[in-house]
C-alpha cells in the first residue's frame, strides 16, 4: 500500500517531492504545477522518469480515454500513476530503457495513409511486384481520399463503409479488393499497437453496404464492332490511356500486363513482348508475338516520347503504372457497357469463328492460358509459336481494317 492517498494528493500544494513508495513521487513545483515522477535504478544509476500531470478527482472521465492504455495517458490519477510506474519498473528490471518504452507508447497513431504506406513497405517484400503495385494504387484511388487523413485507430466500420460505398455496386471486384486491403492495413496497425482491433466485423460492413450484383462474365464487345471502335479511338488525340487500350486490344493481353509493361520487355528484332513471371497471372513467363499494328504503335510511342528503355511503356502520373480505371474510362467516355478485359473474349470469339484452321490450344496460348506441354509438343514448339504469330497477325489486320471515318459519338478525350 502506498503512502499517498487521494485526499493527501489533493492537499499537497507546497513545493516539494512527496514519496508514495517504490520510487513513485508527487512533484510540486514552486509554480504550483504538479506531476508524477518515477525514480528507477537503471544500469547502476538513478533516473527520474516523468509520468504525466496529476488528476485529483478519480471520478472525472479521463478525457474519454478509458479504453486507452495507461501508458498513453498524460494526465493520471494516483491509481493510474501507480499502475504506470509498475509497468515502467518492470521494463527497467528487464533491461529495457523505460524512457524509450514510455515515449514509444505515447507516440500518436499515424494516419491511415501513413499506416498503409508503412504496411506496404514492410509486407510488399514478400509479394509479387504486380500485387505490390496494385495494393497501394487501389488504396490511393479509393481509400485515401475518404479515410486517408483519419488516424488509423479511428477507422471503424462506418468509415470503411464510407470509403467502399462509391464503388461497392459499380465496381464490385475492385471494391472487394479494397476492402481486403484496408483490412490488411488495419491488422498491421494492430500488430504495431496503433489500434486495439483489426478490421471491423464483416457483419457490420454487410449491414451498411448494398447487396452486390451477382458475379458474371466480363462485358465483352462483339468482335465485329472492334475495328470501328479501334478506328474511333485512334482518330482522337493520343493519350496514354488510349494508347494502352489500343495495345491491349491488339495483343489480347490483360489490363495489368499492359499497365506494367516495360520497354525492356520488348524485343523489336524478334517481334516479341517477353513478359516476365512477375507480370503474369499464372506466375510463369510468357512471350507474346507482336503483330504489325502493335509494333507500329510501340515504335511511334518510343520515337515520339523518347522514353527510357527500361521505363514503363504506359506510365501514369509521377512515372507510376496507370490505374485500371484509366483504360476503362476510354470505354465509359464512349458510353459503351464493356470493360477492357472483355477484349480477350472478343479476340477468342473471333479466333473461333474466323480462324478455323488454327487449333483452339493455339488461341488459348495466345491469351496466356495454361496449355498442357503434351499439346504443345504435338505441334512442335517452333510451329506452335509460328501458329500463334499467324493468329495474332491476322487479328491485328482485322482490328485495323475499318474502312471509313469513325462515328463522332464515341466519347470525349480520356
Amino acid at each position: 500500500m502506498g503512502r499517498l492517498t487521494v485526499n493527501s494528493v489533493k492537499a499537497k500544494r507546497a513545493a516539494g517531492r512527496y514519496g508514495d513508495g517504490d520510487g513513485l513521487y508527487l512533484l510540486v513545483k514552486p509554480s504550483g504545477t504538479r506531476s508524477w515522477v518515477l525514480r528507477v535504478q537503471d544500469g547502476g544509476r538513478r533516473r527520474d522518469i516523468g509520468l504525466g500531470a496529476v488528476q485529483c478527482d478519480s471520478l472525472i472521465d479521463n478525457h474519454g480515454l478509458s479504453d486507452v492504455s495507461v501508458l498513453h495517458r498524460k494526465i493520471l490519477t494516483l491509481a493510474e500513476a501507480r499502475e504506470k510506474a509498475t509497468i515502467l519498473r518492470q521494463y527497467a528490471k528487464a533491461g529495457r530503457d523505460p524512457i524509450l518504452e514510455r515515449d514509444k507508447e505515447r507516440r500518436s497513431a499515424p494516419t491511415f495513409k501513413e499506416a498503409a504506406t508503412t504496411c506496404h513497405e514492410a509486407l510488399s517484400k514478400g509479394w509479387a511486384p504486380k500485387h505490390a503495385a496494385a495494393f497501394l494504387a487501389s488504396l490511393e484511388e479509393h481509400a485515401f481520399p475518404v479515410i486517408g487523413l483519419y488516424r488509423v485507430d479511428q477507422i471503424d466500420a462506418g468509415r470503411v463503409i464510407e470509403a467502399l460505398s462509391p464503388i461497392w455496386t459499380d465496381k464490385p471486384v475492385m471494391a472487394r479488393k479494397v476492402r481486403q486491403r484496408i483490412g490488411t492495413v488495419l491488422a498491421f496497425a494492430k500488430s504495431k499497437g496503433w489500434r486495439k482491433d483489426s478490421a471491423p466485423d464483416p457483419q457490420e460492413l454487410r449491414r451498411g453496404l448494398a447487396k452486390q450484383p451477382k458475379r458474371g462474365n466480363f462485358a465483352a464487345m462483339p468482335y465485329a464492332d472492334v475495328p470501328s471502335f479501334y478506328a474511333a479511338v485512334s482518330a482522337k488525340s493520343e493519350t496514354t490511356g488510349r494508347s494502352a487500350l489500343l495495345f491491349l486490344i491488339l495483343t489480347g493481353a490483360r489490363s495489368g500486363e499492359v499497365r506494367h509493361a516495360r520497354w525492356s520487355h520488348i524485343d523489336f528484332d524478334a517481334k516479341l513482348w517477353r513478359r516476365p513471371a512477375s507480370l503474369m497471372k499464372t506466375g510463369e513467363g510468357h512471350d507474346v508475338t507482336l503483330n504489325g499494328a502493335a509494333l507500329a504503335l510501340l515504335r511511334r510511342l518510343y520515337e515520339d516520347r523518347q522514353l527510357k528503355v527500361d521505363g514503363l511503356i504506359f506510365a501514369g502520373r509521377r512515372g507510376k503504372p496507370l490505374s485500371d480505371m484509366t483504360l476503362a474510362k476510354v470505354l465509359r467516355d464512349a458510353k459503351l457497357p464493356y470493360v477492357p478485359h472483355g477484349f480477350r473474349s472478343s479476340f477468342r470469339d473471333w479466333a473461333a469463328e474466323k480462324m478455323h484452321r488454327i487449333p483452339d490450344p493455339v488461341a488459348e496460348a495466345a491469351l496466356a492460358h495454361k496449355v498442357p506441354d503434351d499439346v504443345i509438343a504435338a505441334y512442335k514448339r517452333t510451329k506452335f509459336l509460328a501458329l500463334r504469330r499467324e493468329l495474332l497477325e491476322a487479328w491485328g489486320t482485322f482490328v485495323v481494317s475499318y474502312p471509313s471515318q469513325p462515328a463522332d459519338h464515341l466519347g470525349q478525350p480520356a
